[in-house]
């Protein structure tokens, strides 16, 4: 399938997670360990948060990661405080520049590992529920960017929990009217610059691997002269598809049926329940919420 992350916290070098640990993204897209497939080489993407525009910048080619040196010196040039990776393995759809990770959609950006089987029976019936003044802005052929307009639709800018939940019970119920048994699996990630919002599910309770970091304080007192540890603060926040480090501690498994949410230094977990439409849940409550540290 894909690999992705996400990382907020002080401003670093995009290198610092691309390329420079033993297992990075870049790695991961030649030899990944955990995802469904071991080459994700169908393009990448990365997108990023300036300190004086609110519309991310996005950077996106259909060539393999890590055979694009344009890559290598914008991660050594770009430091941001927020940014979203993305390394394809593509699924029903072709390998083409509209089709790369992430999308961007006002001061929002949307990454994805998994599908939605069987995605020619039900693009349609999926497409036609995309909000009419949002539909021009759909750019490629992939569900996952399907997924993300649907979750706009659905109030991402108002109520991002919610409008995942929406999105993925619409698609849960138009799968199983065309016969489809368990059809959708994701990890995605949603940020709009303040926040990172990243859910782990799938109608089969099998979801592609999903982490998050634990301690930034903890990985800085065991790598004390590492500057790209240092530099990024002890609220630093990563979420991500397969650790970077083998470090016992550093990483937790984020649940099936779970979605993180980090913003402000905290970082919450609550349950995520598909809401099929015409119905609605109360809301969530969070089952913890810590400092990032």
């Amino acid at each position: 399938m894909c690999r992705w992350l996400a990382y907020s916290g002080n401003p670093i070098q995009m290198e610092t997670v691309l390329f420079r640990p033993r297992h990075s993204l870049i790695d991961q897209s030649l030899r990944s360990r955990l995802g469904h497939t071991t080459t994700n080489g169908d393009g990448f993407g990365i997108g990023w948060y300036g300190r004086h525009s609110e519309v991310p910048f996005r950077y996106r080619c259909l060539h393999p990661a890590w055979n694009d040196t344009n890559l290598r010196e914008a991660a050594r040039a770009i430091r941001s405080s927020m940014f979203v990776a993305h390394v394809r393995a593509a699924t029903d759809t072709p390998a083409q520049e509209t089709n790369c990770h992430p999308f961007r959609y006002g001061r929002w950006l949307f990454a994805h590992n998994g599908q939605i089987r069987d995605y020619p029976t039900v693009r349609r019936d999926l497409m036609m529920e995309v909000a009419p003044e949002l539909f021009r802005w759909i750019e490629g052929s992939t569900d996952s960017e399907i997924m993300f307009f649907l979750a706009l639709t659905f109030g991402l800018d108002r109520e991002p929990q919610a409008a995942l939940e929406r999105m993925v019970g619409l698609i849960e119920d138009v799968g199983h009217r065309n016969g489809i048994e368990h059809p959708l699996n994701m990890t995605v990630c949603a940020t709009d610059g303040t926040q990172i919002v990243a859910a782990r599910y799938s109608s089969e309770r099998d979801s592609r691997s999903l982490f998050h970091s634990t301690s930034f304080r903890h990985l800085r007192a065991l790598y004390p002269d590492d500057s790209s540890i240092t530099d990024a603060g002890d609220a630093a926040f990563l979420v991500l598809s397969e650790p970077l480090v083998d470090l016992p501690d550093a990483w937790a498994e984020i649940p099936e049926e779970t979605v993180v949410i980090a913003k402000d230094g905290r970082v919450e977990h609550h349950r995520f329940t598909p809401r099929r439409p015409g119905f609605e849940l109360p809301a969530n409550q969070p089952t913890y919420g810590r400092e990032a540290s």
